[in-house]
């Protein structure tokens, strides 16, 4: 088999496109989502891997911009639409896609890469390591109330069109990101996507609903959500589908669920994608009525280690010599002292004896504090070589606010 691997030409992306939907199977997507993605898709960034001129392999990234611990912001590429036909699969031309991406990565001067998997199982060999948690949750309001702090009552909920609260909902959003790693900055573009809202996406529900909370005049949240309408011998059996609840203070966030618990006509409501620490877990007064998973969302490789070690910062003072493992990159191999605290850190290669041993997949597990080194030496993953030094690292990497990632791409 003979492949050419080349730059995706910009007219082709409509072919390109549908052969990744292909590769997913399942129906092709609406023309407003396609086009959304169409938009924001970056086609010198894509790759298109060609076998007697049909595409078989394909793969792309976004120019992202994350938050890491401490609250600074790191160029990552968003590695996204990667697909291999069904008729070349085992053949190399996804690790032939991941090294040439990771190579551009590099000289794009981005110290990080990130990705959501469909098939988790695949990344971890290409240094991708699983660094977030998302929560799925489905309750039970009727058997369930909402502890409201005082001042709730001076919450003022306004019911508005999606696009017609967009510019307030951003405003919210942006004042949070650098609250809680894991989120991105939006980049220009990306305020649409919380408004793609595809009728063949919805499972019978209705169309998106966006309430504003409101303080004194100023809007400090909101959630965006539909209504999936049912009915049984005993009356209305409704669910509340929510999609995404923002506030800048306690008592607006629990004002914002009080009103979702409370909606007419329903009994349930489901939301797919929370923080694994969100606050909302502990205003209900009955966790088990809950029904959590708990799934992985973000995977983190890095690309630059010095570089993103030195970025984040650390919640105890740290200095510790990583023996660092990386055979697809090998210029990130070798040992590495990282020095740091809770106000800033210097990562450089150096000939000291080394304190713990680890593969660049447990650096991206523990990088946003999402996962402790402490766990990943219990599977084995991480080995101490000095006596300590991974309860002073494990510690270090920890931070207050799980990290989470808002939504998908």
């Amino acid at each position: 088999m003979t492949t050419e691997l080349r730059q995706l030409c910009p007219d082709d992306w409509a072919d390109w496109y549908g052969r990744l939907e292909r590769a997913f199977g399942g129906p092709p997507e609406a023309a407003d989502e396609r086009e959304l993605w169409r938009r924001l898709g970056e086609p010198e960034r894509c790759m298109d891997v060609r076998d007697g001129g049909e595409t078989v392999g394909t793969a792309g990234a976004y120019s992202f911009r994350l938050v890491v611990p401490g609250g600074a912001v790191l160029p990552a590429a968003g590695v996204t639409l990667v697909s291999v036909q069904p008729t070349h699969r085992r053949r190399g031309i996804l690790r032939d896609m991941m090294r040439h991406q990771l190579a551009d990565v590099r000289a794009r001067r981005e110290p990080l890469a990130v990705l959501t998997a469909s098939e988790p199982a695949i990344y971890g060999r290409f240094g991708y390591g699983t660094a977030s948690e998302a929560v799925s949750l489905s309750l039970d309001t009727l058997r369930l109330s909402v502890a409201v702090p005082a001042g709730a009552e001076d919450v003022r909920l306004r019911l508005v069109g999606p696009e017609e609260g967009l510019a307030d909902c951003e405003k919210v959003y942006e004042r949070l990101v650098t609250g809680r790693p894991g989120m991105l900055v939006r980049q220009p573009g990306w305020e649409r996507l919380p408004l793609l809202d595809p009728e063949a996406d919805r499972d019978g529900a209705g169309p998106l609903l966006c309430v504003l909370a409101e303080v004194a005049g100023r809007v400090r949240g909101y959630a965006r959500y539909a209504v999936k309408a049912a009915w049984d011998g005993g009356g209305p059996d409704g669910t509340v589908v929510v999609r995404d609840v923002e506030a800048l203070d306690p008592v607006v966030y629990a004002a914002l669920w009080r009103y979702l618990f409370g909606i007419d006509l329903t009994s349930k409501l489901t939301a797919r994608n929370r923080p694994a620490d969100d606050p909302l877990l502990h205003l209900v007064d009955d966790m088990r009525r809950c029904r959590i998973a708990v799934r992985e969302s973000l995977f983190v490789r890095l690309v630059e280690v010095g570089e993103a070690l030195a970025a984040r910062t650390y919640a105890t003072p740290l200095d510790v010599v990583l023996d660092v493992a990386d055979p697809f990159c090998p210029w990130s191999e070798g040992r590495w002292r990282l020095t740091g605290d809770e106000k800033g850190a210097s990562c450089e290669l150096t000939t000291d004896a080394a304190d713990l041993a680890l593969s660049v997949r447990e650096l991206g597990a523990a990088y946003l504090g999402g996962f402790t080194l402490a766990a990943l030496a219990g599977a084995g993953r991480v080995r101490e070589l000095r006596p300590g030094a991974l309860r002073e690292a494990s510690v270090a990497f920890g931070t207050q606010l799980k990290p989470w990632l808002p939504h998908g791409f």
